[in-house]
């Protein structure tokens, strides 16, 4: 067993592949090819930043007409929306219009008009998104936006391992921009390592997860921008409940059987708070959190176990 890895800029994040494999370096530069590929497949596919993409397309045409798009954006859409659900709003895939009301530079500065929030507030919101048949998909307001933000690099991570196990592969780790999924072990036989960093030096782990078989992980950061207002740090996170940025909380790492749902809930808990979001996670099967807060406290949920680092 030899080990092999491929760092590539995708997503407009940093990704990382490393599979564990018995064969060759040309198979392996195959199957790492295979991954950048798969990624920039899906990147074409659900980018906000292109008017082509299914994305840009669905938000281009909101108020104006359903769009058709893959089986698989709708899919995506859909199951979003059912996030969206269980966590009761806190997670939102129709919160892009709020990004466009605050910006995170990390320095002073001022909070968004009370009434520019309650009017892109009537433009949020996932129960608004109209489903149709043969993958049709329609906003009804103009001015609505969708984004994968929140949960595209954890579908991404998830649809690398479902093509590197298609092809065999038993032992690999995808971080997606810290978006995890772990199965299998090192060639040497001892597990992969899954480290949380600090939330005020990110080059820095303070604790280890043990990796043991399959895991997800993904880790939603506010320490990376931010704004201060009147002596209280604000998160780049936004409440689409309130349209308000978020504070309390510098960092969530949820580990679950996926990455796509670990992304998604690490925003929602975020968003809920520390007492909220540990009581949340704890009523999920198979599903487990750390939260660190704006004190630097490390809050966990229930059965976790962290190695200090």
């Amino acid at each position: 067993m030899q080990e092999y890895r491929r760092q590539e800029r995708l997503m407009g994040s940093a990704f990382e592949f490393a599979i564990a494999i018995p064969d060759g370096p040309e198979r392996a530069e195959a199957l790492l090819n295979d991954c950048v590929a798969e990624v920039r497949r899906l990147e074409a596919l659900l980018t906000e930043f292109s008017d082509t993409s299914d994305t840009g397309r669905i938000n281009g045409n909101a108020g104006i007409a359903p769009v058709v798009v893959a089986e698989e954006t709708a899919a995506l859409l859909v199951r979003s929306t059912q996030i969206s659900a269980l966590t009761s709003g806190a997670f939102d895939v129709s919160a892009g219009a709020l990004k466009k009301l605050y910006t995170f530079k990390n320095g002073e500065a001022v909070p968004a008009e009370k009434a520019a929030v309650a009017a892109t507030i009537a433009l949020t919101g996932y129960r608004q998104i109209e489903f149709y048949p043969d993958n049709a998909v329609f906003l009804p307001r103009k001015g609505m936006r969708i984004g994968f933000g929140g949960i595209g690099k954890g579908y991404a991570a998830d649809r690398v391992r479902t093509l590197l196990r298609q092809k065999g592969v038993l032992h690999a780790a995808v971080n997606a921009s810290g978006d995890l999924s772990i199965w299998g072990a090192r060639p040497d036989g001892a597990p992969w390592k899954a480290g949380i960093a600090h939330p005020d030096r990110p080059g820095e782990i303070v604790y280890w997860l043990p990796v043991s078989g399959e895991m997800c992980i993904a880790t939603s950061g506010n320490y990376e921008k931010y704004f201060e207002y009147r002596g209280r740090r604000y998160g780049h996170t936004i409440d689409p409940r309130n349209g308000l940025p978020v504070t309390g909380i510098k960092s969530v790492t949820v580990i679950s059987p996926g990455a796509e749902l670990s992304d998604a809930l690490a925003t929602a808990v975020t968003v809920m708070g520390v007492r909220e979001g540990l009581d949340f996670i704890g009523q999920l099967p198979q599903t487990h959190c750390i939260i660190i807060d704006d004190h630097n406290k490390v809050h966990t949920s229930r059965h976790l176990h962290l190695h200090e680092n």
